[in-house]
């Protein structure tokens, strides 16, 4: 049998419920031996100042202990003439006879009286017949715990009058005759209330019974309530172990149902945010390589057709035909060139050589360059790069290229056809510790929806327009490798000038 969390579980908490009310039955029966024989001990402790009293009671009417020096009947007489604090009975006592005088001493009792007060004489013993069955009835103990074998006497000058020349040590009780002590007496104490038929010892057997049968029911009910909390503890576990089964085999739609508020709920929560992850990653990837092998398949086919129509003498190897064909393998190498950027920025070889420049000498002779381009469009860029020195830790090569992707991607999707034509507006700006610097374009937007994904691998908002304005689609993506490889961050937003506001974020140097 598999030895699983829950059988685990449900022995460990087992083990601790048996091991805490297994002691605690024990210590509650030692405790409860214990303090009875300490109570039996405290009555007969009682009854021996009586045995005291009544010697120095016999002491003073004889004047020294020779009527009671190894004399047992003598002792027994003194015995009879007190009242012990304890009457023990055996287990079954039989129905007592009316009117019964209380019995006093440890002496056997009295013949029981008739109605008219006088003693009941006993009846002469059967000669004839079979023997009574049963055992004989038994009247009341009166010594059932040995007091009289373990009561020692001892004279003024320690020599023992009843029980042995050196007693073991005891409860002591002085005898004491109008103020002078004339000797001791002794009992030996209880070590543990024993003998079958008292009353003591069947207590005592009742009480330690039901200790036990009621710590055996405990541990069955603990037993019982471990197993059905292992197994309510380990549902979120069992559904969970489901869950990560159907996301190894690829099926990243699983979800795992939160079934508490604990760190096993909280499990869950990050099961479903990885499955929704891995989801999210999984779509991408596929739209990637749909994207990519349209892209590809694209130029590839315009090569084909080209040289198709070269070889079947359609159309003349000219410098037209050879433009055309070398236009097509710039935009394929383009394009592999961007998939290999985006490849190496995904395994962290994105190979940058940092070093402290100021991003306005960077950014002013770049802008100049790029004005005719953007006139070219009929688009009017400017800049405002303020008068500050802003100097970040970065590669100037990495971060013209994020500046000319971003300014390509403006020009190429604004209108410069509109009523008093596009316009682009740089800033740089110095903020909370970072360079910013922003890039607005005038209509046309995007939907409000579509600012986070125009960072997303072959994202483009108009999936039917021509690849001519469209480019690849890797611009961006690119852009933001390169931003966060500089540990700098990049975001698109709606722009005032009516088109998109990218801002960019570097952290200034130290």
């Amino acid at each position: 049998m598999r030895l699983t969390i829950a059988r685990k579980i449900a022995l460990a908490v087992s083990a601790v419920v048996i091991l805490s009310i297994g002691t605690m039955a024990w210590l509650a029966s030692v405790n409860l031996q214990r303090g009875f024989v300490a109570y039996l001990n405290e009555m007969q402790s009682q009854d021996l100042e009586q045995v005291s009293g009544l010697l120095a009671e016999r002491y003073r009417q004889e004047g020294n202990f020779d009527w009671l020096r190894h004399r047992p009947r003598a002792m027994k007489d003194v015995l009879d003439r007190m009242a012990p604090q304890l009457l023990m009975e055996p287990d079954a006592p039989p129905r007592p006879a009316r009117r019964a005088p209380p019995q006093r001493g440890y002496g056997p009792p009295p013949p029981p009286e008739q109605d008219d007060g006088r003693p009941r004489r006993e009846p002469p013993p059967m000669r004839e017949g079979p023997p009574p069955e049963g055992p004989p009835r038994q009247g009341p103990l009166r010594d059932p715990m040995a007091f009289a074998q373990r009561l020692s006497v001892m004279d003024a000058q320690g020599l023992p009058v009843i029980g042995p020349r050196e007693p073991p040590p005891g409860i002591e009780r002085p005898i004491v005759v109008d103020g002078r002590t004339v000797g001791k007496v002794l009992l030996l104490p209880l070590r543990q209330a024993s003998g079958a038929n008292t009353s003591a010892a069947g207590f005592l057997r009742a009480q330690v019974r039901d200790i036990l049968l009621l710590a055996g029911a405990l541990l069955l009910v603990a037993v019982a309530l471990a197993a059905g909390l292992a197994r309510h503890l380990l549902r979120p576990v069992a559904a969970l172990n489901g869950v990560t089964a159907r996301l190894a085999r690829g099926e990243f739609a699983a979800r795992a149902p939160v079934l508490s508020r604990d760190e096993l709920g909280e499990l869950a929560l990050h099961v479903n945010a990885m499955a929704e992850d891995l989801e999210r990653s999984e779509q991408q990837r596929r739209q990637v390589m749909a994207d990519v092998s349209h892209e590809l398949r694209t130029p590839l086919t315009v090569i084909r057709g080209e040289i198709e129509a070269l070889q079947d003498g359609i159309r003349e190897a000219g410098p037209a035909a050879l433009e055309s064909l070398h236009g097509e393998v710039l935009r394929l190498t383009k394009l592999v060139d961007d998939l290999h950027q985006l490849a190496l920025a995904d395994a962290g070889d994105l190979h940058c050589e940092p070093k402290e420049l100021e991003l306005r000498a960077l950014l002013e002779p770049l802008l100049e360059r790029y004005r005719s381009r953007a006139a070219g469009a009929g688009l009017e860029l400017a800049w405002t790069l303020g008068g500050q020195a802003l100097r970040v830790n970065g590669d100037a090569g990495r971060l013209e290229q994020v500046v000319i992707n971003l300014l390509e991607n403006s020009v190429r999707y604004t209108d410069g056809r509109a009523q008093g034509g596009g316009r682009i507006a740089v800033t740089l700006a110095a903020r909370d510790g970072h360079a910013e610097l922003a890039i607005d374009d005038s209509a046309p937007g995007v939907p409000p929806g579509a600012y986070a994904r125009l960072f997303e691998r072959l994202y483009r908002v108009d999936r039917a327009r021509t690849r001519e304005r469209g480019g690849s689609g890797l611009g961006l993506s690119i852009c933001k490798a390169l931003v966060e490889a500089h540990g700098g961050e990049i975001a698109a937003l709606p722009s005032t000038l009516g088109g998109v506001r990218i801002r960019v974020r570097l952290p200034l140097a130290a």
